[in-house]
């Protein structure tokens, strides 16, 4: 079907960049069958009315703070993603192969893992740490950056996550509510999705910013992973409902014991 009208189009676009979080200004404009130059047009009025935000070849979803530079998030609530991260720390004992994904509530996690640790990850950051310790084994994803994440992600990080066989896969999310694990990026999606299915044992990190909010990208269930750690600061409320649809959910500061790397999640919430 050709899009002539202006506003049609533009609802497609949007409902594309709703459902994908980013399109192709080449292949949308071949699949609507009008000029590429229209499609930039159509795509510079949608960032002025702060309904996209154009980059090299196309336009994603527009920052509404959960697609912040990575520097930024990093320094946001930095207290309570490290406190996260100690949490996860006592969760994971026994756990030889961690898989790290990219985001800054884990990459503190890279600091922290004991010696003789094999990290497995696509997040540069987690990469840079690794390097600077002469006590761990590091197997470093390559494929395509993604400047936003500060990570490598595409087919090539997919196909090496797969050939590994990971004792516990420590992941992050934009957003988690009753409906799943959401995230801003579709490829940092295909990842995570990726690194699940590579573990024995998946373990969620958030802060309390990120429960009961929204993000475009749906990564997966609650199914997808086997406990969740959050920070003192989460709302009962959201707690609670995390925990009604079967969730574990554990706070920072409770007692825990270590999961167990087979696939059970031996944690004492109570």
């Amino acid at each position: 079907m050709r899009y002539t009208d202006a506003p049609a189009r533009r609802d497609e676009l949007l409902r594309r960049l709703s459902a994908e979080g980013y399109v192709s200004s080449s292949r949308v404009a071949d699949e609507l069958r009008v000029s590429e130059m229209t499609i930039r047009r159509d795509l510079r009025q949608l960032e002025a009315e702060g309904l996209a935000r154009r980059v090299v070849g196309g336009a994603s979803l527009p920052n509404l703070g959960h697609g912040r530079p990575f520097d930024e998030r990093a320094v946001t609530g930095s207290g309570e993603k490290h406190t996260i991260a100690e949490a996860c720390l006592q969760l994971l004992d026994g756990a030889v192969t961690v898989a790290l994904d990219a985001g800054t509530t884990v990459a503190p996690l890279a600091g922290m893992l004991p010696a003789g640790s094999t990290i497995i990850s696509h997040s540069v950051p987690v990469i840079q740490a690794a390097i600077a310790r002469d006590d761990v084994e590091l197997v470093a994803v390559g494929g395509v950056y993604q400047n936003e994440t500060r990570s490598f992600a595409g087919s090539a990080a997919r196909r090496t996550i797969a050939d590994y066989s990971v004792d516990v896969a420590v992941l992050s999310a934009t957003a988690v509510d009753r409906s799943g694990i959401l995230c801003a990026n579709a490829l940092d999606a295909e990842l995570k999705q990726e690194l699940a299915r590579a573990a024995r044992t998946t373990v969620l990190l958030v802060d309390h910013s990120k429960l009961g909010a929204r993000a475009p990208i749906r990564v997966g269930g609650l199914d997808l992973v086997d406990i969740i750690v959050t920070d003192a600061g989460a709302d009962p409320d959201d707690l609670r409902v995390l925990r009604e649809i079967g969730a574990t959910v554990v706070v920072a500061g409770e007692t825990v014991d270590a999961l167990s790397t087979t696939g059970d999640a031996g944690v004492d919430v109570s």
